[in-house]
């Protein structure tokens, strides 16, 4: 049975269109930031045009759909998406624990992503799977090919910059004969998060310092400036303790996919967080992990929060989910059969894009009734598209329509 969700009763579209032309006024951003302000203002609305259902006999209209924005940044898209993403990456799960590895930079570094942003970012899925690959390859721990499935969250509960990785790892990997190898640890963690920690920071701030004295980034305007002070500054960083997180392993795959449906084409903030829209502020709900996530209630001036909203809107192109070692697109097919038959498990059965798109519309768009709900006529429901800033409203009667 379908679970049903309750319509939230406020949107980020709204907060747009109640605080969108203040906020321009007030602050300088990039085309990318308001083409999707834009986007997320008119998304399910008839400035993005629509269909509607109507009845060929008597024309009442029995529905109105408008089309989405399809932005990846909108609260309100990118359902069917998830769930076509999750169920490509059910089919590669193996029949072994997975591990939940988080990698977060600090806080000091913000304002670096904030001025290059994607660099920044490129450089943290970069320095997460060297530090995986480095201990994978040790035969201490592992000493066989990786395999790692990433996603990039920007922001925290509060809509703060918070950059960090959520890395799907499998626990094993395969050797260079092809064979499945478990890890020699036995407390059920892949490897030691201090040590992860150390590797991770080594390789993060040297292609960063790299990066800045070669004159490739765009140095904030807080940034020290001489060679004393870059000196200073990295070496604060270096005794810094960067956040190296790992969770419990999975119990089942089934947790696994359960995860990714949270985790997957996620949003700085949902809809069904916002709790009120008034004249001048926004009140949403977040989890204050301070306080072992106790839920508190966030006020924030309408054009602050969209501040804070464009924070998170990751630059053009740019990839948020990616796939390593044994999962990456070149390789997974070769290496999770290889992985199946040495852990003696059968391949499922592989659907393409097109046929889980039918099954999952199937599945919660079943066929609509065709009888109208206004005069009773059986099969009379007709369709109409209009165009983007059009009517909603059925198109005028043609000579010998009636009764089709």
């Amino acid at each position: 049975m379908n679970r049903v969700i309750k319509r939230p009763d406020w949107e980020v579209a709204q907060v747009v269109r109640r605080f969108g032309n203040a906020f321009t006024t007030q602050h300088k951003m990039p085309a990318r930031h308001w083409q999707t302000l834009w986007a997320l203002r008119d998304c399910r609305t008839a400035l993005l045009g629509g269909h509607i259902e109507y009845c060929g006999e008597c024309r009442s209209i029995q529905r109105i759909s408008y089309n989405s924005c399809r932005n990846r940044h909108c609260p309100k898209c990118g359902g069917l998406e998830r769930e076509l993403w999750i169920q490509a990456r059910e089919e590669e799960l193996l029949p072994v624990p997975y591990q939940h590895i988080v990698f977060t930079i600090p806080q000091e570094l913000n304002m670096w992503c904030r001025y290059n942003d994607a660099f920044c970012y490129d450089l943290l899925f970069k320095a997460a799977w060297q530090t995986l690959r480095t201990f994978a390859a040790d035969p201490r721990y592992l000493g066989a090919q990786l395999g790692a499935t990433m996603m990039l969250h920007s922001w925290g509960q509060n809509l703060s910059l918070h950059p960090h990785v959520h890395c799907i790892v499998p626990a094993g990997g395969l050797t260079a004969k092809q064979g499945w190898k478990k890890p020699r640890r036995k407390a059920g963690f892949l490897f030691p998060v201090k040590a992860m920690s150390k590797v991770f920071k080594a390789i993060y701030l040297k292609d960063l310092m790299r990066a800045w004295n070669g004159n490739k980034l765009k140095v904030p305007p807080d940034a020290p400036l001489t060679k004393a002070e870059k000196t200073a500054w990295r070496r604060q960083r270096y005794n810094q303790a960067w956040v190296v997180y790992a969770k419990a392993p999975f119990r089942t795959p089934k947790t696994v996919v359960e995860y990714l449906g949270r985790y997957t084409h996620k949003v700085a903030i949902s809809n069904h967080r916002i709790t009120d829209i008034g004249d001048q502020h926004v009140r949403f709900r977040y989890k204050d992990y301070r306080q072992n996530g106790k839920q508190k209630i966030m006020q924030l001036k309408g054009t602050e929060f969209l501040r804070r909203f464009c924070l998170h809107i990751l630059p053009q192109g740019f990839r948020r989910m990616r796939h390593y070692g044994i999962l990456s697109n070149a390789r997974k097919t070769e290496a999770l059969a290889a992985a199946r038959q040495c852990l003696g498990v059968d391949s499922p059965e592989r659907r393409t894009r097109a046929e889980r798109k039918a099954q999952l519309l199937e599945q919660y768009f079943p066929d609509r009734p065709k009888t109208c709900t206004h005069c009773g006529c059986i099969d009379s429901i007709r369709q109409f598209r209009f165009a983007p800033g059009g009517t909603a409203r059925p198109p005028p009667l043609i000579i010998g329509e009636r009764g089709k």
